[in-house]
């Protein structure tokens, strides 16, 4: 029996202090992204999982990511399948996504765009990011 690829993705990037979580379809439909406070993670994946019918976790592969992987296995309320991405330069490629999906406005726009700092945490556009390797490293 042939394996069916994940139709829908759940982009994880673990932290210590914050999360980014994003949803993301295949064909690279995003239907949600958020930054969430690290003590509300797996009670935001509990939501989010069901309501988007998520048949695979991908998350980052670096700082607290063992342990997080742990406590996903433990605590998600459904059985899913995880997959380590390397997410090395994850928080640069973030920083120049930002900036192409929330354009700047005003001043801001003069400024180079390497010395532009975005206005909120970026860990979302992370958790985009590695669904996106994730997508590219099984074409």
């Amino acid at each position: 029996m042939n394996q069916k690829k994940p139709s829908i993705i759940l982009g994880f990037d673990p932290g210590r202090d914050k999360c980014g979580v994003a949803i993301m379809a295949l064909n690279h439909t995003l239907y949600y992204h958020q930054v969430v406070e690290s003590s509300q993670a797996i009670f935001t994946l509990n939501n989010l999982l069901p309501k988007f019918s998520v048949n695979l976790v991908v998350m980052g592969n670096q700082t607290t990511s063992k342990q997080w992987k742990k406590r996903l296995e433990n605590e998600l309320s459904v059985t899913i399948s995880i997959v380590m991405i390397d997410e090395r330069n994850s928080t640069l490629e973030a920083r120049d996504r930002y900036w192409q999906m929330y354009p700047p406005q005003g001043l801001i726009r003069i400024i180079p765009q390497g010395m532009r700092t975005p206005p909120r945490p970026i860990d979302d556009i992370v958790a985009i990011l590695l669904i996106e390797r994730y997508c590219n490293s099984i074409k």
